[in-house]
């Protein structure tokens, strides 16, 4: 959404559905967090961590003003996780949005289906031929599978759904934890979702597409609006239709879908419930803990289809 500035008064009197005012700066976004100082209705995107509570990027800029010297408790300007505020909250949204739709160009160009890209780059375990196992792919060593085929695309549809869920979720969520967060959010709800694929679906059948990592924005998304004290009936509406398209539709990888969700709202619960003073030691541990888990489910598999 396009900044819409407004005076303090204007969004106080802007209520959505649930009763909720709306930002001081965007008025569409209703929010129920306001400004420690001046108690304006500040959303994701304009909270600034203070000593206690958030601020308004009006009251940190003001700085020594009329608030005296409560202006210098504030921190440095901070997202609600802790990330640096920036002057584009979609940039990283807007790169990975340019790399599955550059890499599916690229597809296209070279036979669609049939290209070679696919076949080094889609997630595949271990391909079976007559008589005997031929190893392949993940079960081979080549781990990079489950990174590269988050990014792979074959079917205008299948990219077309996926980047309009992207481009939808991603920007509240960079602006709310800040680009590095938000960005290590994605990859590892997109691996996680790769590698619960190699642990429980066909070896033989290959996989590919950013829906695991689309999953993983959508349960940040959902513990995101919880942290906030959003209605939380609109995000667990689209949570559940989509788990029933996951489930009911043929040739979905279910697995990835899943596996993306889980890891997806683990590192999220992580990230926005920090405590503030050891806040990024509890992020990177929440990461870590997270990608450990993920290399351990992939060697195991590994073991067991090589061993």
């Amino acid at each position: 959404m396009d900044q819409v500035p407004g005076s303090p008064q204007e969004p106080r009197d802007a209520r959505g559905d649930d009763g909720l005012p709306g930002c001081y700066r965007h008025p569409d976004r209703p929010t129920g967090i306001r400004c420690t100082r001046c108690d304006k209705p500040i959303c994701p995107e304009c909270m600034i961590s203070a000593s206690v509570g958030f601020q308004c990027p009006d009251c940190v800029r003001a700085g020594g003003g009329s608030g005296g010297g409560r202006a210098s408790q504030a921190t440095a300007p901070r997202t609600l996780a802790g990330g640096t505020i920036t002057a584009d909250p979609r940039l990283v949204t807007k790169v990975l949005l340019g790399l599955n739709v550059a890499l599916f160009l690229a597809v296209m160009a070279t036979g669609g289906a049939m290209s070679p890209l696919v076949n080094h780059l889609d997630l595949i375990g271990l391909a079976a031929e007559p008589g005997r196992y031929q190893l392949v792919g993940v079960a081979e060593g080549e781990w990079y599978r489950l990174l590269t085929a988050m990014f792979l695309h074959q079917q205008i549809a299948h990219i077309a759904f996926n980047m309009l869920s992207l481009w939808w979720l991603g920007p509240p969520l960079e602006a709310a934890l800040g680009r590095a967060r938000f960005l290590a959010l994605y990859l590892l709800a997109g691996l996680g979702g790769s590698a619960l694929s190699f642990l429980l679906a066909a070896q033989n059948q290959p996989s590919l597409g950013a829906s695991g990592a689309i999953f993983g924005l959508l349960g940040a998304t959902a513990v995101l609006m919880r942290r906030l004290r959003y209605d939380m009936k609109p995000v667990l509406i689209l949570l559940g239709l989509n788990l029933v398209f996951t489930f009911l539709w043929p040739n979905i990888a279910w697995q990835a879908h899943v596996g993306g969700l889980v890891v997806g709202a683990a590192v999220a619960f992580g990230m926005v419930h920090a405590p503030r003073d050891r806040r990024t030691l509890v992020h990177l541990g929440t990461c870590a803990v997270m990608l450990l888990a993920i290399v351990a489910v992939v060697w195991v598999r590994t073991l067991q289809l090589t061993g």
